[in-house]
């Protein structure tokens, strides 16, 4: 009884604690978005991260529906939806024709028919428990997808040497999150949240220890860049400074 009541302890604390590191990671994007609003322009940003965030949301508030009793995973995956759809919702305002088009009808095809076939195959084609397992291996699945994601940025820091492009807080509060609730599924014996947070915390483990390789070489970078002769006319200059500095905005973007 004891080891019962410290186990719905933990998974209370973990599961807590997860909603708020999750709760921080929703609100990392919304100085893009205020960028967005200030200048009216999408300014060639993809929408593709915020379209997966609320399929993947979507997805878990599903689970935890047909779950029961799952209010950390619905607290904090409502809460995700809404803010995602809030970013999609101000990057379709202020994006092209086209890209709205190709976002509208991306989201359909994710948001609305994928979400809505699970729905349908779970509602209709299982039953009983096993419509649980069904949607609890797809959200496995579909977490693991999104936990590789980093992959490629990975790949990216070890061929250019810099760090530019994974920031260590991201890096650090992502790595938090799926210790919690990694944590959180161990104690309320649900593998299907914690198997997949094994991966998040490796990958994050891993992008921490890149970045302690490399984050000296953007340094070295920056003073060797400072350290080359300058025989340029003033407006040739001038004019190289500002191409410069917008490819530096563009690729931090």
């Amino acid at each position: 009884m004891l080891a019962f009541l410290n186990a719905r302890f933990l998974a209370f604390v973990f599961g807590l604690l997860g909603n708020i590191i999750s709760f921080l990671v929703f609100l990392a994007p919304m100085p893009t978005f205020y960028k967005i609003y200030r200048k009216k322009s999408s300014e060639g940003y993809q929408a593709v991260p915020y379209m997966v965030a609320l399929f993947s949301a979507a997805l878990l508030l599903y689970y935890a529906v047909l779950k029961t009793n799952a209010y950390m995973i619905v607290s904090i995956n409502c809460i995700g939806c809404f803010i995602e759809i809030a970013y999609l919702s101000v990057y379709i305002f202020y994006a092209p024709k086209n890209a709205k088009i190709s976002t509208l009808t991306c989201i359909s095809i994710f948001n609305v028919c994928g979400l809505g076939t699970v729905m349908l195959i779970s509602l209709i084609l299982v039953k009983g428990p096993k419509r649980v397992e069904l949607v609890g291996w797809i959200c496995a699945v579909i977490n693991l997808a999104v936990f590789a994601a980093p992959l490629s940025i990975m790949r990216r820091v070890i061929r250019t040497k810099s760090v530019e492009y994974m920031p260590f807080m991201l890096s650090f509060s992502l790595t938090l999150c799926a210790t919690a609730w990694f944590f959180y599924g161990f104690f309320v014996n649900d593998f299907y949240i914690a198997v997949p947070n094994v991966a998040g915390f490796l990958f994050g483990i891993v992008q921490m220890i890149l970045y302690c390789v490399y984050k000296d070489s953007n340094k070295k970078n920056d003073k060797d860049e400072q350290e080359k002769p300058n025989n340029k006319s003033t407006d040739k200059e001038g004019f190289e400074v500002e191409v410069v500095a917008d490819s530096q905005c563009n690729r931090r973007n």
